[in-house]
């Protein structure tokens, strides 16, 4: 019985120093390619976060943020205004589709508050 723990333990030796030579395998995330309308999503996603309209994925709670949503908006905004007459029709509708939502749940949130 004794040489049969004996073989078992060496295996796993063998198997640890194995995985110490190899360098860690971790799950590969695909980077998406670095566009406009990523980046404008990226903003977009931040902002529906500080609306609280989706929870935080660092703390998985429902968290409103007003002044934060406001500077995202304002962010959205001033990239519309810089990127004038430079932007695809797809893109365009996009930015204007994602401010006209965010102005109205902005106001819409910041009337609760004041009421």
């Amino acid at each position: 019985m004794e040489e049969k723990d004996k073989k078992i333990d060496e295996s796993w030796k063998e198997s640890v120093e194995k995985e110490k030579k190899e360098p860690a395998k971790e799950k590969e995330i695909p980077i998406p390619e670095a566009t406009f309308s990523f980046f404008i999503t990226t903003l977009g996603i931040q902002a529906a976060i500080a609306l609280g309209e989706i929870p935080n994925p660092m703390t998985n709670k429902t968290e409103e943020n007003l002044d934060q949503a406001k500077y995202l908006i304002d962010i959205i905004d001033m990239l519309k205004e810089k990127t004038k007459n430079n932007l695809t029709k797809e893109e365009g509708q996009m930015v204007e589709s994602l401010l006209y939502d965010f102005h109205l749940k902005y106001v819409s949130k910041k009337e609760r508050i004041n009421t």
